[in-house]
């Protein structure tokens, strides 16, 4: 009982200063870096503010006042005082494209632009630069946005012709913002083999004019008619080339997410090949993101190969591969989202199934041998419910594997029949708050008032049920900020100054944990980051402004001061 109480009394000082996680004062050690003087959201419910914390090897050894942080301070120690701005858990962007995000950098940048017009005009200008034969282009463009274009349209699109006369010789392939579909001249069309003969693919639309000519516009699984002559353009440069291409997309998206306070990025979809460029990158302690990849092959490869591309903390904690990327859907601006009912505006669709469901079955029985998650796209309420249908099937025959953690990836609309259905099954609904405010404006139009309200983007409805939602921008469709994607899932605020059913908002509270805990739980990394806990990874996101309480339109004019990765400071505002 003596030597009981003499350790006791020992211990209660230090449990006083913040010593969580030592028995004895003496054991203190020396933190690498102290933040002071602010305001600390921790995500952990046991200790859920701190004023400070104290970091060593990467992980916090200390929260509590800031007078509790002088014991961990040493003539080493770098100290920041906060000033009272808010740290948070590091954001994690939960669906996000990262190649995407840095070739975006690197070609045409459409989203700013505000009519047909004006991208010819870019077009024309990269043209009159570019080398004989070299292929422009560019991403961001919505036609939703672009107003009514000069001409005969077709389904709303203009004619190639005006970017075929300002670029005859280069060919041009713009992705839409969405992803889903392509505007392509007539050189991109004649090296992709296109003719009035040329026939729609299972899961696409080549969109045709009156006369059934091409008009430049590929919905879908038509793109692969495109996308493989520019592989074929690809295939005439040096693999040296082409990596160091790769190589400077990997580090413009980590500089584009350091910058705007993301320290995870769960990276929807790379190919065997580049996730071979992302674990040597991680094996030469080259990546400065921590990077969650999911991986989309084909069918065949996926059987070859999933087995041995499962990687867990891989570069110092850098690189997971645990998960299998798959669609069942496109996208609801190309009218590509899989409906249980036509659309509004184009009765004759219920959108495309892009993969079939066979397919999608037997990617699902890999994902289970391989001990992976499936993270399928699905955007339609016919989507949605068809890979419901396909994850509870494989969990009946998953031999009592357990807390799975398979993802649907978006999410957008679902029939309020399947909402429940989520929670009960263990699904994860990863979705993105921003897209909610930039599509709200054409979304009724799409589907109807009716179905908008009852399964748009309910993301009130899932938290309700105990569905875990987390949250991302799918970057390169949307801005990578962060802030912006806060802004729009507290707000639900569209750019035409109306909110897009504000009852389905989420509390500050939950869009918080949505882009940081339940992120981390999504990816099985609970226990090693989303908070910030004695123990945990010293991922860490400090802001110049109080995110929490400020008046709503302030959060969008809030700024990144500092993203910390590991215990290091990887961005600093200057």
């Amino acid at each position: 009982m003596k030597n009981y109480r003499v350790k006791l009394r020992l211990l209660i000082p230090c449990l006083l200063t913040g010593c969580l996680m030592f028995a004895g004062c003496s054991d203190t050690p020396v933190a690498d870096l102290v933040l002071l003087d602010g305001k600390i959201v921790t995500m952990d419910d046991n200790n859920p503010e701190a004023e400070a914390l104290a970091i060593k090897d990467g992980k916090i050894i200390a929260l509590g006042n800031s007078a509790s942080m002088q014991a961990f301070i040493g003539d080493e120690t770098e100290q920041i005082s906060l000033g009272g701005q808010l740290a948070v858990p590091g954001f994690a962007d939960g669906h996000a494209h990262a190649m995407g995000l840095g070739y975006a950098k690197m070609n045409l940048d459409l989203t700013q632009v505000t009519s047909w017009d004006d991208l010819v005009a870019m077009v024309k200008d990269a043209a009159e630069k570019a080398a004989p034969g070299e292929w422009i282009l560019g991403r961001g463009w919505h036609h939703e946005k672009l107003g009514q274009p000069s001409g005969p349209t077709t389904q709303g699109y203009p004619s190639h012709h005006a970017l075929s006369a300002v670029s005859p010789e280069n060919p041009v392939m713009l992705d839409h913002a969405s992803g889903h579909s392509i505007c392509v001249n007539a050189k991109a069309m004649e090296l992709g083999g296109v003719t009035r003969e040329t026939a729609d693919p299972p899961g696409g639309e080549i969109i045709r004019d009156k006369n059934g000519d091409a008009i430049g516009i590929f919905l879908e699984n038509a793109e692969k008619f495109i996308a493989d002559a520019k592989k074929a353009a690809d295939a005439q440069r040096s693999p040296e080339q082409i990596k160091a291409e790769k190589i400077r997309a990997i580090q413009l998206a980590e500089e584009e997410c350091l910058a705007k306070g993301i320290t995870s990025f769960h990276d929807a979809g790379s190919s065997f090949e580049t996730i071979d460029l992302f674990n040597e990158l991680a094996a030469e302690n080259q990546l400065r993101v921590r990077f969650w990849i999911m991986i989309i092959d084909s069918l065949h490869l996926m059987r070859e190969k999933s087995k041995d591309y499962r990687v867990i903390d891989a570069g110092n904690g850098h690189l997971t591969v645990r998960a299998i990327k798959q669609y069942v859907d496109g996208a609801l601006g190309s009218h590509g989202a899989w409906l249980l009912a036509p659309y509004s505006d184009q009765p004759q669709t219920s959108g495309l199934n892009t993969t079939s469901l066979e397919d999608l079955s037997a990617v699902a029985e890999i994902a289970l041998e391989n001990d992976l998650q499936l993270c399928t796209h699905a955007i339609g309420d016919r989507g949605n419910r068809e890979m419901l249908d396909i994850y509870q099937q494989a969990f009946a025959g998953a031999d009592g594997k357990k807390d799975l953690r398979w993802r649907i990836e978006h999410a957008q609309h679902l029939d309020p029949a399947d909402i429940g259905r989520f929670k009960e099954s263990g699904i994860i609904a990863s979705m993105q708050g921003v897209h909610c405010t930039s599509d709200g404006p054409w979304v009724p139009k799409r589907i109807g008032e009716m179905r908008a309200e009852a399964g748009a983007y309910v993301w009130r409805k899932l938290i309700e049920s105990g569905a875990t939602i987390v949250n991302g921008t799918d970057a390169p469709v949307e801005d990578v900020d962060p802030l912006e994607n806060f802004y729009s899932t507290v707000t639900r605020m569209m750019s035409n100054g109306e909110q897009f059913y504000p009852g389905q908002a989420m509390s500050r509270e939950e869009a918080l944990r949505s882009t940081t805990l339940n992120a981390a739980y999504a990816a099985f990394q609970e226990n090693e980051k989303g908070s910030l806990a004695v123990g945990k990874l010293a991922d860490i996101t400090v802001l110049s402004k109080d995110i929490m309480t400020i008046p709503a339109e302030e959060i969008l004019n809030t700024e990144v001061v500092y993203t910390i990765v590991d215990g290091e400071i990887r961005y600093q505002k200057m």
